[in-house]
């Protein structure tokens, strides 16, 4: 939660006897920036309920309020966000610090584009060594000029406001910050702003913007905004996280005779790749009770202890899974054959480079693995062996290095899981709701 004190390492000792249960996680990460920037950016009030409280989120929230935008319960699940319309935002008072976010910073980039001043935006060690420059070309393009730190454009980076001109630009990659940026820009922009991607990224702005009023259009991997929309606050309920949904559902499939559910969890099928991918492997896997919530499919998944099979991943899936191919590999060291990861070179400018650190931690736990530049080789089934190993200040490698744990013989320690309250803080005492034990010091 909010406010709690970090934990910096989590001990595990393995392998743990059956987790069971029904349990819900924290706000969908993606679709809370989301809601925090559009509504800032729509006239009158917006009410968000299941919005995720970690620090990422608090971030962009914090980076709104210096900008003007009034934001009741900061720092709790439900805000009301009082909005400034899409000129209305100030020039804010000192640097935007996004802390460990790019989805923040990326996204807060395009919304300063179309403002009528400049801002320095900065971030923790790890955002400082992401790569910008994919925000600063499309931006350039249109007309507003961004300068950071070498040739990637690394933060800081200052934007200087201004009037955006409508662009129609490819994409090198699937990325729907790269997208959202310029969709956020071309809201200021008079006329028709598009995007068109090499494979379908996931589509929150584009769904919140016409929930909103926008004029949006969706044309295979093309998608435009028409600029100068009226935007109008509303209700929004937030979906739970199926990026932190599938650490407990992975463990569940991977210790014997467990069985989990995971409630309220999001659907979109921009990011459910990684269900399609354990069902080919085999997986006992269930969606139940399916709805909707602010025009995202929501439902509830039900995962059991299953015998897995190796598995080819590779193309339009690995946008729809980014996040999720730390966990898939470390369920593959447990299916039955060569599992090959491929076009997933994405994943090297993340928090940390996920493919060496992934094969890193999974190596020191026993599994072979090898890296390739595009991706991961992994053989399997392989008996992990509790070790001592790091997160590299990436939340998604220390969850996943503490699901191995749960697995694996003898003691596992894990180091370095502050960065875990960036995306699930909630992470470490749902594992012990569930039944395993997971020490914090």
């Amino acid at each position: 939660m909010a406010g709690e004190a970090t934990v910096s390492l989590l001990r595990v000792k393995g392998p743990v006897e059956a987790i069971a249960g029904t349990v819900t996680v924290p706000g969908d990460k993606s679709i809370s920036h989301r809601a925090l920037i559009l509504g800032a950016l729509a006239r009158g009030r917006t009410p968000v309920s299941g919005l995720l409280t970690a620090e990422d989120c608090i971030n962009t929230a914090r980076a709104l309020v210096q900008m003007g935008v009034e934001i009741d319960n900061l720092g709790q699940s439900s805000v009301v966000i009082d909005g400034v319309g899409l000129r209305g935002l100030r020039s804010p008072t000192g640097v935007l610090d996004l802390g460990n976010s790019g989805t923040g910073m990326r996204l807060l980039m395009g919304v300063v584009a179309g403002q009528d001043f400049a801002a320095t935006l900065t971030g923790d060690e790890s955002l400082r060594q992401r790569p910008m420059d994919r925000i600063a070309q499309p931006l350039g393009q249109m007309g507003i000029k961004v300068a950071g730190q070498g040739e990637q454009c690394l933060p800081p980076v200052t934007v200087w406001g201004g009037n955006p001109r409508p662009i129609t630009y490819q994409t090198p990659m699937a990325s729907a910050q790269v997208k959202s940026a310029v969709l956020l820009a071309g809201l200021n922009a008079p006329g028709t702003t598009t995007v068109i991607e090499p494979a379908r990224s996931r589509d929150h702005t584009e769904r919140m913007l016409a929930a909103l009023g926008a004029q949006v259009s969706v044309d295979g991997l093309q998608v435009s905004v028409e600029g100068n929309p009226d935007l109008s606050g509303r209700e929004m309920v937030v979906p739970g996280d199926f990026s932190s949904a599938a650490f407990l559902l992975v463990a569940a499939l991977l210790i014997p005779g467990s069985e989990v559910t995971v409630g309220g969890i999001l659907l979109n099928s921009t990011r459910t790749g990684l269900l399609e991918i354990l069902g080919r492997m085999g997986a006992k896997l269930e969606v139940s009770n399916r709805r909707q919530a602010t025009g995202e499919p929501v439902g509830d998944i039900t995962a059991r202890a299953s015998q897995l099979s190796a598995t080819q991943v590779g193309g339009e899936v690995i946008p729809r899974m980014l996040d999720e191919v730390p966990i898939l590999a470390l369920a593959a060291t447990q299916a039955e054959g060569q599992t090959v990861i491929r076009d997933a070179e994405e994943l090297r400018v993340k928090e940390s480079d996920r493919l060496a650190a992934t094969a890193q931690v999974l190596s020191a736990l026993g599994a072979t693995i090898q890296q390739q530049p595009d991706g991961l080789v992994i053989d399997g089934p392989t008996r992990l062996q509790g070790a001592e190993v790091d997160s590299f200040g990436d939340h998604r490698i220390a969850m996943m290095a503490v699901v191995a744990g749960l697995i694996a013989e003898g003691q596992s320690v894990v180091t370095n899981t502050q960065c875990i309250s960036t995306s699930f803080p909630e992470f470490a005492d749902l594992l012990r709701d569930l039944g395993a034990r997971v020490d914090e010091k």
